[in-house]
């Protein structure tokens, strides 16, 4: 797997650069500013984009912007966005943004390297939101009708979905079988009216509607 990593701070920047090559991955490129991302992006074409929220000159959003910008330059790049805090427009943003895998982990993850390859690895293929985000987003919009509509046990199973988890992960976290799982799934599509379509953009889809609130 290839990736590129956009962050500021220089030894962060290097030691995500170290972690990852540990475990076999390929950095193709390691900048500290959003123009220099895209430059990259277009040059390398990695498999996997790694981006800070807050890069240069005012460390706001210009994160985000390069990622959303990136995206624009390579329909479909996963994107795996860094951040110290939760804030809940930017994830729905970049969810928001079309097909391709999204990622939003908080930077207290980084520091568990197996934890943060595992979600470079799992947004190469779909969602991996950090599950302290999920837990503070479904706590703030309990007041959405539609996510109001899910029982205890379907809600678990959409924070889950929304970590990247796949039908036989969540049932093995939730101790079910797929099937109870796939069951879960269907009723979460159903009140959250995401008509038949792939699977896999219903599941961002539904993540996407609770990020709403």
């Amino acid at each position: 797997m290839r990736v590129v990593i956009a962050e500021d701070l220089f030894l962060l920047r290097d030691g995500l650069t170290r972690m990852l090559q540990a475990h076999g991955l390929e950095i193709t490129a390691a900048v500290d500013n959003g123009a220099d991302l895209l430059a990259a992006v277009a040059k390398d074409q990695p498999d996997v984009a790694i981006v800070d929220v807050r890069l240069p000159p005012t460390f706001t959003d210009e994160g985000i912007r390069a990622a959303l910008a990136a995206r624009h330059e390579a329909p479909g790049l996963p994107v795996l966005v860094l951040s110290q805090y939760v804030e809940q427009l930017y994830a729905r943003e970049l969810l928001a943004s079309g097909g391709g895998g999204i990622g939003y982990l908080l930077k207290d993850r980084v520091f568990d390297s197996a934890q943060f390859v595992d979600a470079v690895r799992r947004v190469a293929g779909g969602t991996a939101m950090d599950p302290e985000v999920i837990a503070r987003l479904l706590a703030r919009n309990t007041g959405n009708a539609s996510i109001g509509a899910l029982s205890p046990r379907e809600r678990e199973v959409l924070a889950l979905m929304a970590e990247g988890r796949s039908n036989a992960a969540i049932a093995q976290r939730l101790v079910i079988t797929e099937r109870a799982v796939a069951k879960h799934t269907a009723s979460i599509f159903l009140k959250l009216d995401l008509q038949p379509s792939d699977d896999d953009n219903r599941r961002v889809l539904a993540v996407l509607a609770y990020l709403e609130g």
